[in-house]
């Protein structure tokens, strides 16, 4: 864990993580429904629905897949996930299916383990194995995410509101509440919130997210998603293709990155990262540990090779064919 670790806030208390079914993860409302565990509150409307029975065509050729390995192939190796264990919409669940791995019921019959908490502020959790994955990624506060990317980059990503002049970028600390906005500085600092540079991704009449899942500090895949400029908090994306990161990063942004990973405790999880346009350069302005995936508007055939492709990377990862974060 990086000098730079930080702590919840006072009177923060994560929420709880229920048991049972599918559901279970959630509040449901009028008008959407709240996950229990981050408190992130979702708009239920004809394009989520729309999203939700597209992924589960999806869910059901992964599924389909793990069933036919279970039957044909010896049991691949079993994992322990501690304080919660990951569903279906989580990409370490496809990536496990997809690769024959199985959920460990105990962690005596377990080969390695996983720290697994849907939080900003995790838990801080004893691993039950020698080969042990995320437990040194406590937080990941757009704070802390911003002292560490200056700190391995070496440019800033962060700045102070009230004395900085122009356009920035205002963002809640939580962990996937989409609440970002862009606000003319100086501008009185909120609490509770963040403030980044605003960094511009337009090429043409679309930003560009670069959301990279990385395994072992290495990028798996990248996935390319296009928003309108006006609409660039938005969760869903216009359109998403599927890059392989040495044609979209630079040896020494791999390394950059890699070093990142390292810093933030991160042996798997999804780095949201932007190119500026005008300078080259990139910032990481997002860690989720708990990525959830494969991007929806991503065609059938790049979800299924994003997955083959993070399975890959997983089996790679519990035989240490590539570095620990």
């Amino acid at each position: 864990m990086s000098e730079l670790q930080t702590r919840a806030p006072e009177g923060f208390v994560s929420g709880l993580s229920p048991k049972g079914g599918w559901f279970s993860d959630f509040e449901f409302h009028e008008g959407g429904l709240t996950v229990h565990k981050t408190g992130t509150k979702i708009r239920l409307d004809a394009t989520l629905i729309g999203e939700c029975l597209t992924w589960f065509g999806y869910h059901l050729i992964v599924r389909a897949r793990s069933w036919w390995l279970a039957a044909t192939k010896p049991p691949g190796p079993a994992i322990w996930f501690t304080p919660d264990r990951p569903r279906p919409w989580y990409l370490i669940w496809a990536a496990m299916a997809w690769s024959g791995c199985r959920m460990a019921r105990s962690p005596q019959e377990a080969d390695a383990c996983f720290c697994f908490e849907d939080a900003t502020w995790g838990l801080r959790v004893q691993p039950t194995h020698a080969r042990a994955f995320n437990f040194g990624c406590l937080d990941v506060s757009k704070s802390h995410v911003a002292a560490v990317f200056e700190a391995v980059f070496g440019y800033p990503l962060a700045i102070d509101p009230e004395t900085f002049v122009g356009d920035a970028v205002e963002k809640g600390e939580l962990n996937g509440v989409h609440d970002g906005r862009i606000v003319a500085c100086p501008h009185p600092r909120l609490p509770g919130k963040t403030y980044q540079r605003l960094v511009d991704t337009a090429v043409g009449p679309f930003i560009h997210d670069l959301r990279t899942p990385c395994i072992g500090g290495k990028p798996a895949v990248v996935w390319i998603k296009r928003k309108p400029a006006d609409n660039r908090f938005s969760i869903h994306n216009l359109a998403v293709t599927r890059a392989d990161p040495a044609d979209i990063y630079s040896a020494e942004e791999l390394a950059l990155i890699a070093a990142f990973a390292a810093r933030m405790g991160l042996d798997w999880g999804g780095l949201d990262i932007l190119r500026d346009q005008p300078s080259g350069r990139i910032y990481i302005v997002d860690v989720n540990k708990t990525d959830v995936g494969p991007v929806i508007a991503l065609s059938l055939r790049d979800k299924l090779n994003s997955t083959e492709a993070l399975a890959k990377a997983l089996i790679a990862l519990l035989k240490g064919d590539t570095p620990k974060g």
